[in-house]
């Protein structure tokens, strides 16, 4: 008897489960949706599983959401391919909910199924399906109905597909603006399975009732239609069509379309080609510049790299330039900001001499932005102007802005700058850089904020390597060790933690007759935090000394440690002593 009724027990716990108050049982049952098919079979799967899921109508949105999910990886569990459609009835229930997410995901998922079905299934099953939703009597269910229609489609016979494009041109005229949003959302899709020949005749009509759409968010979507549509049609019908309408909407009453423009205007001018660029798109663009609202300035000042990579260096210089300079004393932080995040990849396209006299003025006004992710923006893509007009007049023009930043009231701007001077170092070489910005990186040891006493630290290390163990023994070992009687305790700290990155760079030698006997006295210190960081340092030169040091110098230290007071520090004493015996076992 227990046999037989095995394989009703799944079933008839997840029924169970999903009539269950507790949403999270019910939710767990639908996350197992596939063991539970898996337990009874694929024809029972079909026959009463499917069915009683279609049939549910569960309230509450995480759970359709989850079902929306599972159902889309379920083509294996009912049968394969051949199957596919019993799928299709309680995904159609879930596209009409008033829930967006779920809607999405059921879409989603018809979508993976409908990719996967044979095309006369399709035929047969799918759109039917569009074709219901389509006619919906409640908006939702036409709304989804929108995301269907390039699965649908491309399998239709010639009289169906003449009828898919007339009831999509219909839901681009719909009532509700949403459904009409998501018909802008889904036209590039849809465009791109349709034929050329009605490409220009119905899906073009389409494109221009949703451009002339009353509502803002209809119109918005429109303009990323623009690029998809702009893709698939010749150049010259490119020029016809899509640019009167970029045109028209770089002028639109509402500047959301506006923004939409200025975000799109680069992959519009790869569409329509040079020449339309440069006579219609860049008096457009200058425009979306020069917008009276800062959103869409932020948006068109972000493109503006980009945008001059497409045209040639004087018309850059002529048009835009002007535009460039104006937004570097913009009265928004946002734009100022959007323009110092691209401005420097503009020296490269604009070249030596233009840089110099166009570019250097905006970006030394911009170093001196009172808002500091301005400032942090052309800090770090100095590199990209470094290229284009040499290391002498960088250093000359830029560098005073940079040491009077490496003091910078706000740490991030500080730590930008610790960041970048490595690079600065290996470009402008030791004697400049001596000159210059050595005693910076000294200062900063002694900051008042831990992530750039941490940055100087491992800054320090990285000037080693960049200028050879010679130059860091003669210029960073003796002012680093000076520091370690420094009366505050972090300060200390930090100069351990120089000394532990700069110990594997120095090599043996140095590390053995200066740095280790610092270390050392450092482990007699009276404040234990600095003493359970002598273990920790101690254990990390032991790879780097000779063994005889090791039993010679660091193990006496670290034993005296292992029986200090404080728990911590015996804790990290032991755990060095127990690295070196590790090491002499191995060796």
């Amino acid at each position: 008897m227990s046999m037989v009724d095995e394989p009703l027990y799944p079933i008839a716990v997840l029924i169970d489960e999903l009539k269950n108050d507790d949403i999270q049982l019910r939710l767990n049952s639908i996350r197992r949706l596939s063991t539970i098919a898996r337990a009874l079979g694929e024809e029972r799967t079909r026959k009463e599983l499917i069915p009683f899921l279609s049939e549910n109508n569960d309230d509450d949105d995480e759970v359709l959401l989850a079902m929306a999910e599972e159902l889309g990886v379920f083509i294996p569990y009912v049968g394969g391919v051949e199957h596919a459609h019993v799928l299709l009835p309680p995904l159609e229930t879930l596209c009409t909910v008033e829930e967006t997410c779920v809607r999405d995901k059921a879409v989603e998922s018809l979508c993976r199924i409908g990719s996967q079905m044979r095309e006369s299934d399709l035929v047969d099953s799918v759109i039917p399906l569009v074709k219901r939703l389509a006619a919906g009597e409640w908006f939702t269910a036409r709304v989804s109905a929108c995301g269907l229609f390039h699965i649908a489609y491309p399998s239709a016979p010639d009289l169906l597909k003449t009828e898919l494009r007339s009831i999509y041109s219909q839901l681009c005229q719909d009532d509700m603006p949403m459904v009409r949003r998501a018909a802008a959302t889904n036209l590039g899709k849809f465009a791109a399975t349709v034929e050329a020949a009605n490409l220009k005749t119905d899906i073009m009509s389409m494109f221009e009732d949703l451009t002339q759409d009353d509502q803002d968010s209809v119109r918005l979507l429109a303009v990323e239609g623009c690029a998809a549509l702009g893709k698939l049609l010749e150049p010259q019908d490119c020029v016809a069509h899509i640019l009167p309408v970029i045109v028209n909407f770089s002028q639109d009453k509402s500047w959301r379309v506006r923004y939409m423009v200025a975000n799109q205007l680069y992959e519009l001018c790869e569409a329509v080609g040079p020449e339309p660029t440069r006579t219609d798109l860049v008096p457009a663009y200058v425009r979306l510049l020069r917008d009276n609202e800062a959103e869409v300035r932020i948006a068109a000042a972000g493109k503006v790299t980009k945008f001059c990579r497409i045209l040639n260096p004087e018309l850059a210089i002529q048009h835009i330039l002007p535009c460039v300079k104006e937004l570097s004393s913009d009265s928004s932080q946002h734009v100022r900001s959007a323009l110092a995040s691209v401005i420097m990849g503009m020296a490269p396209v604009l070249g030596k001499d233009a840089t110099i006299e166009q570019l250097l003025p905006i970006f030394l006004s911009l170093l001196k932005d009172e808002f500091p992710d301005v400032r942090l923006n052309i800090i770090s893509k100095l590199d990209q102007v470094n290229q284009v007009i040499g290391i002498d007049l960088l250093s000359q023009s830029l560098l005073p802005a940079i040491v009077e930043l490496a003091e910078d009231r706000h740490w991030r701007v500080r730590l930008a700058i610790i960041e970048y001077i490595p690079l600065l170092a290996s470009q402008l070489g030791v004697g400049f850089f001596d000159d210059k910005l050595g005693a910076l990186c000294m200062q900063w040891l002694q900051d008042k904020v831990y992530s750039i006493r941490d940055a100087a630290a491992n800054n320090l290390k990285r000037l080693a390597e960049e200028f050879g163990p010679e130059w860091a023994m003669q210029h960073i070992v003796p002012q680093v060790l000076d520091m370690v009687t420094n009366p505050h305790y972090l300060y200390r700290m930090t100069v351990l933690q120089a000394i532990s990155l700069l110990a594997p760079v120095m090599g043996s030698e140095i590390t053995c007759s200066k740095l280790l006997p610092v270390i050392v006295t450092a482990s007699k210190d009276r404040v234990p935090n600095i003493k359970f960081n002598v273990a920790k340092v101690l254990q990390s030169m032991i790879p780097i000394v000779d063994q005889s040091v090791v039993e010679k110098t660091i193990r006496p230290s670290l034993v005296e440690l292992s029986e200090d007071p404080d728990v911590d520090v015996r804790f990290f004493a032991n755990q060095a002593l127990q690295s070196i015996d590790n090491v002499m076992m191995s060796s």
